[in-house]
């Protein structure tokens, strides 16, 4: 299939992550292996040093481009993730959901969702410099208006193209947000107001 490169991502002409995710994942594990040879032990603190600062990031670069949406893509990032993890010997006895719990981390799917809405916050909050009823269109009627003042309006997609761009993906995730995380007043009081919001559901969860 043809392939286009833009700012080093490559982009079919289906528009879907498959490859951009394999190349992805297998440059983050080329680093996690580099990390093995180099340190026989790790512990908390120097694992999530290496992790973010040389391992998370090709999992991430340019995200809002390329974020996957097949079941099969997502896996094959959070399977990167999930093997980085798997190098700190005293937490290799627990599931994968309770080290991400040790180590204060999320899911990578969990944390791309949280920056599709920090960045949905700044467009519509007038943080970036873009228009934001290019992407966006705010809902008038009252039934939507319930939960918080910016909801917004998702309009029908045909296509699976369409329907995972990001101006389409994030809203109902957008439209869910209560109110108090939604006015916040800064975007590092909105990121707290949200990051809380997703600790108390996910007690919820557990429960």
């Amino acid at each position: 299939m043809h392939q286009e490169r833009d700012l080093g991502i490559l982009v079919s002409a289906n528009l879907k992550s498959s490859q951009r995710c394999t190349k992805a994942a297998g440059t983050a594990r080329r680093v996690i292996a580099m990390v093995r040879r180099n340190f026989k032990r790790l512990d908390v603190d120097d694992f999530k040093l290496i992790y973010k600062t040389y391992i998370r990031p090709h999992l991430e670069y340019c995200i809002q481009a390329w974020s996957p949406y097949l079941a099969k893509d997502i896996d094959v990032l959070e399977r990167v993730q999930k093997s980085a993890t798997d190098m700190i010997p005293k937490l290799r006895k627990y599931c994968y959901a309770d080290r991400l719990k040790l180590l204060d981390l999320t899911s990578l799917k969990d944390r791309r969702e949280r920056g599709d809405m920090i960045e949905v916050y700044k467009i519509l909050n007038g943080k970036e410099r873009i228009d934001s009823g290019q992407f966006f269109q705010v809902a008038d009627d009252h039934y939507s208006l319930r939960g918080h003042r910016i909801k917004l309006s998702k309009k029908r997609s045909r296509l699976d193209i369409r329907k995972h761009f990001f101006s389409q993906r994030i809203i109902n995730q957008w439209n869910s947000l209560p109110a108090n995380v939604v006015d916040a007043k800064t975007i590092n009081s909105f990121k707290t107001a949200y990051d809380q919001n997703y600790r108390n559901d996910m007690d919820i969860r557990s429960r």
